[in-house]
């Protein structure tokens, strides 16, 4: 574990490195550091498709942790999902917060996990959680996905000064994107935030419209290229859960 006090000139903070990976003393730490939080927002973690053994440690294990320590501290948990917990669903789908789980990935399932984790604090303890499903989170979109995935940079920070300020949410489900012409995405929780995004991806489309990978597995999810790694199938699995 490391530390570090604001400079003069800087914002107020202290700025600590855990390593999550770290079974006997990350949680140990977490607890520590959580004394007296009100909010935690939790972004740490493996943030991109990685091995099963790399997501293991940080993804699951650390947020077990800094589930704990929102128990005892009685703190919200402000969690960052992804829209790669719901990947493998057709770009032609039109989700709601409460659709199934389809995740593209050992991350994307360690963001279905951290959900579940949040609806069991919830249910079991009575700890908030806001479960922010992020879509592309970018200074701007780069190609045709992402005129329905992104989120601004302005659009996230409205959104978390809006989870740690109103006074009770319960456990919520908001899709983290901009107000996008093009989203896969409908209902969720966010008239409880009081949340609404103020950018869109919409002054892009006339010059990433045509912009694709040309990969029929990329193309055809909403994951996208998180989707094609380590893809074996012949043939699209089916839309629906129990379908053969």
């Amino acid at each position: 574990m490391e530390s570090r006090r604001a400079m003069p000139g800087e914002l107020d903070f202290d700025l600590v490195v855990l390593d999550l990976n770290l079974p006997r003393l990350d949680g140990v730490a977490i607890l520590r550091l959580a004394e007296g939080c009100g909010t935690i927002l939790h972004f740490g973690g493996t943030s991109v498709d990685r091995p099963f053994e790399e997501v293991l440690g940080p993804n699951l294990r650390g947020l077990y942790h800094v589930y704990e320590a929102a128990r005892r501290e009685r703190a919200r948990v402000v969690f960052a999902s992804s829209n790669h917990s719901i990947g493998f669903h057709k770009r032609a789908e039109r989700l709601d917060h409460d659709c199934q789980f389809r995740p593209d990935s050992y991350y994307g399932l360690s963001k279905a996990y951290g959900e579940l984790m949040g609806r069991l604090y919830w249910d079991k303890h009575g700890v908030e959680s806001v479960l922010v499903r992020i879509g592309s989170c970018f200074p701007e979109p780069t190609d045709a996905r992402m005129l329905a995935t992104w989120l601004s940079y302005a659009d996230l920070v409205r959104l978390m000064q809006r989870c740690v300020e109103v006074e009770h949410v319960g456990c919520a489900v908001i899709w983290g994107a901009s107000a996008n012409s093009r989203t896969f995405w409908g209902k969720d929780a966010r008239a409880r935030l009081g949340w609404s995004p103020k950018d869109s991806a919409d002054v892009f489309s006339g010059q990433l419209s045509g912009k694709t990978s040309g990969n029929a597995v990329i193309e055809r999810y909403q994951g996208g290229a998180y989707c094609v790694n380590e893809y074996s199938r012949t043939e699209p699995s089916p839309g629906k859960l129990f379908e053969t």
